[in-house]
């Protein structure tokens, strides 16, 4: 098969082989607790229940009114025992539920509903009821993806299949082991948008799964509306803009999303969580992830309750090599986040969590930019990063910002290129963190200014 790509990017060491041939296993925390964040995506929510109540599995315990929200659910049937700020990715501290389970399983599932013969807005209705969200990390309320404006025509479906970070293989395991659930919950997506065809984007390291892909397409006589398209195997390719770029050939404009190009792009966890949706009535309420890196004993893929805490698998899931672990992401060691210790929960987005040794870190010291050019080379954004940094640093951020520092996705390209080790990175979501509250101080003036 033919295979596309995008210009920049790079080609870190992959360590798919640490996990990529562990089956998805379902475990459960020793605990018997779980530790569920109120909010996990949209706009934030309010819990509906209070310390002391019996809930159910699958019970809406947390939700909003607003549009650009998803409701939370427990994901075990138990007892509430607190609601507090407790460590989330990102290393915040936001509300959370925290339950018992009492063993007893008890679900208030949704009922099943018929994805083909209900109207589009049940079937989008029924999306933000199971409370899905974007599961590739960034956590965008699904029903909204689902739901462009009127003048956005949406020509192509793109199933993220990419999974470009390295360590990371959850997708590759979804792949192989419920391909037919991926194609159910892909036709769902086509359907609810007009019956556009799909395309699954899909690395040309994971060739090897298109046989069962294909087999599972033909098995739901959707030849016609759904294909397998190879990419090269580079980082980032699972960012959208890139997908888009490789795959179909159009720019997705600056400040714009994939719709804007016609296109609209979803996570093979998200799809298999829409198709439990409407065949089993089942929201979002469970999460398969890696556990990989160095410093893990046996990687594995396991999928865990929603509010599962790390630390609450070790030792009994996983082990760690005693001493060897610098440091923990939640997420790959691209784009994830660095935690201050194990103990946060597993959300709807979290896709890995890695331990990494202090080799696979290469913690060094940042020392002068020699102007070597090489992290524009890199940038699959096409941006400049050498000259961005330069004016966050002088403080000159509408300069930077002219220089595209709003448009950059942060994938650590250019970090991982530099020979001055400089965290690029790190100064671009300061310099974003500055643009943004500059920007919040305005709009509270402007609104001031107003009455």
């Amino acid at each position: 098969m033919k295979t596309h790509t995008f210009k920049g990017g790079i080609h870190p060491d992959e360590f798919k082989e640490m996990s990529n041939i562990c089956p998805i296993t379902d475990v459960f925390p020793s605990t018997k607790t779980v530790t569920i964040p109120v909010t996990m995506g949209g706009a934030p929510n309010t819990p509906v229940v209070q310390v002391g109540d019996s809930v159910k599995r699958g019970q809406i315990i947390a939700k909003s009114d607003a549009f650009m929200s998803a409701p939370v659910h427990s994901s075990v049937s138990g007892k509430v025992k607190k609601i507090q700020s407790c460590l989330v990715t990102g290393n915040l501290e936001l509300p959370c539920i925290t339950i018992e389970a009492d063993g007893s399983d008890e679900t208030d599932f949704m009922p099943v509903l018929d994805p083909f013969t209900c109207s589009k807005e049940d079937a989008l209705k029924r999306i933000r009821e199971a409370g899905i969200v974007g599961m590739g990390g960034a956590s965008f309320p699904t029903h909204v993806k689902l739901n462009p404006p009127a003048d956005k025509k949406i020509d192509f479906v793109l199933l993220n299949a990419a999974e470009c970070e390295p360590y990371l293989t959850v997708d590759e395991r979804t792949l192989q082991e419920t391909p037919d659930k991926i194609i159910d919950g892909l036709k769902i997506v086509c359907h609810i948008l007009g019956d556009c065809p799909a395309l699954i984007v899909l690395e040309n390291n994971k060739e090897y799964i298109v046989p069962e892909l294909q087999k599972a397409i033909a098995n739901a006589d959707a030849q016609k509306k759904i294909a397998v398209s190879l990419v090269k195997t580079k980082y980032p390719q699972g960012c959208e803009k890139n997908i888009v770029d490789a795959v179909l050939k159009v720019e997705v404009p600056s400040g714009k999303l994939p719709a804007d190009a016609g296109a609209v792009i979803c996570n093979v966890g998200t799809v298999c969580a829409i198709s439990d949706a409407f065949r089993l009535g089942m929201p979002l309420i469970d999460r398969a992830l890696t556990i990989s890196g160095g410093a893990v004993e046996k990687p594995c893929n396991i999928r865990v309750p929603v509010g599962t805490l790390v630390g609450d698998l070790i030792p009994d899931v996983f082990k760690l090599k005693e001493g060897q672990t610098a440091k923990i992401v939640s997420g790959g060691p691209m784009m994830g986040f660095a935690m201050t210790n194990a103990q946060f929960p597993v959300t709807k987005g979290t896709s890995g969590i890695t331990f990494l040794t202090k080799k696979e870190t290469y913690l060094v010291d940042e020392s002068q930019c020699i102007s070597c050019g090489k992290c524009i080379n890199a940038c699959p954004m096409n941006l400049s990063p050498v000259l961005m940094v330069r004016e966050i640093k002088a403080g000159n951020l509408d300069k930077a910002k002219k220089f595209g520092l709003m448009d950059c996705i942060e994938c650590g390209c250019c970090s991982f290129m530099c020979p001055a080790n400089v965290r690029l990175v790190q100064h671009f979501r300061l310099g974003k963190m500055q643009v943004r509250a500059i920007m919040a101080m305005e709009k509270a003036k402007a609104a001031g200014g107003a009455k």
